[in-house]
């Protein structure tokens, strides 16, 4: 049996007895308001009756809009990102927009590559999670004309908009508590200073540290994953006498802490104490449960689809930062600092 033809406008003109451009406005929104309102409900129950489906390519050559957006992430396999990208789908979904979705890593070429390919697709706008302090990419996007908003990360230079945490206060509210908790030795495994939020975030830890009168500790990470936790948290351990926390910047690589500590026999938080940053999904299901700093990830990325798509709308570049307040979720991998007595009727 052969398919049935598809449902065009003109034959639900024929089945309506209208012309197809009555078709056309009674099955938009925005301009239904011109056919008159017993015509419009008609022409709607037979497009539903029928199993009419706009063609979008034609659409898109029509209005010049493919209600498409880009989103470019750096890992999609990194659980901070499914939550971002859950956030952006469902404003683009009530909005008429779909997301294309490019799993880009880290190198700017690539980047790029996918920037290209996304914008001579058409798409409307882009969503970057992938930005460096000091981006060429978002240069590349400014120079091809796209709308681009920013999402968990900004640019130094703040060409686009842009929707981030406040790294600097997530790092406060950790040393606030490990201080508040008895620690005073407290070490930090950074992230790649030439991302904003590794940037943000030890400049975070040092000022809360000097503000309580203590001496920062840092190793750096050399990327945003549990593997590159381990190395630096060993080299806190080993160089800085009396360490009794340290605080990660982000979860993956306070997991490779956890990791460092197993591999030396000791144990969290009886030994070293532990915080990590973003609140991922699942990071209160490892033992212990990690105490981190939480970031509304699916809210962000509900606004910066919201922001991309008024931008989109209205054609002005406003260069907005939303900055969200993060907050503590207090869990057992942190533990008030025991007295050496207190330690050694637990070996």
């Amino acid at each position: 049996m052969a398919p049935s033809p598809p449902v065009t406008l003109k034959r639900l003109a024929d089945a309506t007895g209208v012309h197809p451009s009555t078709v056309s406005r009674a099955l938009n929104e925005k301009t239904r308001h011109l056919v008159a309102s017993d015509v419009a409900e008609r022409i709607i129950a037979a497009a539903g009756a029928m199993g009419y489906r706009p063609n979008r390519v034609a659409a898109s050559l029509r209005t010049g809009q493919s209600r498409l957006i880009g989103v470019i992430l750096p890992d999609i396999a990194n659980p901070v990102f499914s939550p971002i990208l859950s956030g952006i789908t469902e404003v683009l979904s009530e909005e008429g927009y779909s997301p294309v979705v490019a799993d880009a890593g880290n190198d700017s070429s690539v980047q790029t590559s996918f920037v290209d390919n996304l914008t001579n697709h058409r798409v409307d706008g882009l969503i970057l999670a992938t930005v460096t302090r000091q981006d060429n990419v978002v240069s590349h996007c400014l120079a091809r004309g796209v709308p681009v908003v920013l999402v968990n990360r900004f640019e130094q230079r703040g060409r686009v908009s842009a929707v981030v945490s406040d790294d600097a206060q997530g790092m406060c509210l950790a040393v606030d508590h490990m201080v508040g908790l008895g620690h005073r030795v407290i070490g930090h495994v950074g992230g790649p200073r030439h991302l904003s939020t590794g940037d943000l975030r030890q400049r975070g830890y040092t000022d809360a540290m000097r503000r309580h009168g203590l001496t920062p500790h840092i190793e750096e990470a050399a990327a945003y994953i549990r593997e590159a936790g381990v190395a630096p948290a060993l080299r806190l351990l080993e160089r800085v006498p009396g360490l009794t926390a340290i605080i990660a910047a982000n979860d993956l690589l306070a997991l490779g802490v956890y990791d460092a500590l197993q591999s030396l026999g000791r144990s969290c938080p009886r030994d070293v104490s532990v915080i990590g940053h973003n609140d991922m999904p699942m990071v209160d299901l490892v033992s212990p449960a990690l105490t981190t700093v939480r970031i509304g990830h699916r809210d962000m990325g509900r606004k910066a689809a919201r922001l991309l798509l008024d931008e989109i709308a209205t054609g002005a570049d406003t260069r907005t930062r939303i900055v969200l307040t993060p907050e503590l979720v207090v869990r057992g991998s942190t533990g008030r600092i025991l007295q050496p007595a207190a330690r050694k009727s637990l070996v």
